[in-house]
């Protein structure tokens, strides 16, 4: 069984009448621990999306001084194979 611990959230008055709009009073701890989780878990994506973009940027660039480094290289050894 997991543990419980009980704690005092304090909302907007806004937050809290959307809130009552959509849980009754004595559902609201799983409804919020539903969505904290739910949050949690978009912004891992969001930042794990951000990482792999990163990621890409800074590989495309290596990929292109690489290939600009030996376009020179690949551009003399083509024109030797077609003598």
């Amino acid at each position: 069984m997991p543990m419980h611990r009980q704690i005092e959230v304090t909302l907007p008055e806004e937050t809290l009448q959307l809130l009552e709009g959509v849980m009754p009073k004595g559902d609201r701890n799983a409804f919020i621990n539903e969505a904290v989780k739910f949050y949690i878990a978009e912004k891992n994506k969001a930042n794990l999306r951000d990482q792999l973009k990163e990621g890409a940027i800074r590989r495309a660039q290596r990929d292109l001084a690489i290939a600009e480094e030996w376009f020179d290289i690949e551009e003399e050894a083509r024109q030797n194979s077609e003598k």
